[in-house]
């Protein structure tokens, strides 16, 4: 996906200078996004519905945006079984299985189920601490606006609970306009967008604390989008916390499974919490389970080891004590007597 990135002068009574970037994207054939256009051999399926989203990107163009073992048993010293000693049956399952969790974990935790949010590598990392605004900076206003002729949102409910989770958790309230034209134009350039967004948010909002995102969908094959961020709310929702929330927008809008609210809703949502939460090296919990499993590897060969000994000795024992008495030939007794005997004779 392109980037975009830019701010404007003002800001209010808090100075300083607004944020903003914004991405472009969409494209294939026979799916639509919004209800009510016919597409490319697409059907739509009503307001709100669960609309097929294309599954790879075509970009507007505009201007470039910155923005084997042995056989046998064990060995116990005397008797049959060749070979020496081997892994074992239980043993080797044992290690099997060690290596099967041990690599499970590496797949999970290096991205290998990146169907889920926190782990998709897609998706940008947040390295900054980050204190929601306090309370009363926000003058609240409405959640989204559907300029859209055709009606992309018919849930209120489930487009609201993603965003004002995201108001609760960084104290920042955003604001989503969905529209098919800027202007008029259906086809507008990305300064176009910046500009038409910045205007906007003066219209929209008598505060610094808000986030707009203008998301300008003039067909079912591609859209723009681009959001602006108050003096205020920028010290939140920074440049890296922007390309979070870009980052969860690009990849929720080929989910096919999803809903335009849901799409929204779910962005917003999962962006919220990656922006509050330093995210981790994946790397860190791999080591750490990495080391554990290693100590109970160690545990376990030395706990095998001793088995087999005692496993040994015992074996032995049974040996000596199956032995018939004659085996042992004469006692020290018997020894000394026939010695005395002999030098008498003498």
């Amino acid at each position: 996906m392109a980037r975009g990135g830019g701010s404007r002068g003002g800001g209010g009574s808090f100075g300083g200078s607004r944020g903003g970037a914004g991405r472009s994207g969409g494209g294939g054939f026979g799916g639509n996004r919004g209800g009510g256009f016919g597409g490319f051999g697409g059907s739509p399926r009503g307001r709100g519905g669960g609309y097929n989203r294309p599954s790879r990107p075509v970009f507007i163009p505009t201007r470039p945006f910155y923005g084997s073992r042995p056989r046998g048993g064990r060995y116990y010293g005397t008797g049959g079984g060749g070979g020496g000693n081997g892994c074992g049956g239980t043993g080797c399952s044992s290690i099997i299985i060690i290596l099967l969790v041990m690599g499970a974990i590496l797949y999970f935790f290096s991205g290998g189920f990146s169907g889920s949010s926190s782990g998709s590598s897609s998706i940008t990392r947040s390295t900054i601490e980050r204190e929601a605004l306090p309370e009363g900076s926000v003058n609240e206003t409405a959640y989204f606006t559907d300029q859209t002729q055709a009606g992309w949102i018919g849930n209120q409910t489930t487009m609201i609970d993603g965003l004002r989770h995201f108001y609760n958790e960084t104290g920042v309230q955003p604001h989503v306009y969905i529209t098919d034209n800027i202007n008029g134009s259906t086809a507008p350039s990305s300064a176009e967008l910046e500009e038409f967004s910045n205007n906007l948010y003066d219209e929209l909002f008598t505060d610094e604390a808000h986030l707009l995102l203008v998301f300008f969908a003039p067909d079912n094959n591609s859209y723009m989008d681009y959001y602006v961020t108050g003096t205020q709310a920028k010290s939140v929702i920074d440049a890296e916390a922007g390309d979070i929330l870009l980052d969860y927008i690009d990849r929720n809008y080929y989910d096919n499974s999803l809903s335009n609210e849901e799409f929204f809703s779910n962005s917003f949502r999962d962006a919220a919490d990656r922006i509050m939460t330093v995210t981790r090296s994946p790397w860190i919990p791999v080591l750490i389970v990495l080391g554990v499993l290693a100590v109970l590897f160690l545990l376990y060969t030395w706990w095998k080891r001793r088995q087999q000994q005692k496993d040994l000795e015992a074996k032995r024992t049974e040996e000596m004590l199956s032995k018939p008495l004659d085996t042992f030939g004469d006692s020290a007794a018997e020894k000394l007597a026939k010695k005395y005997e002999d030098s008498n004779k003498k």
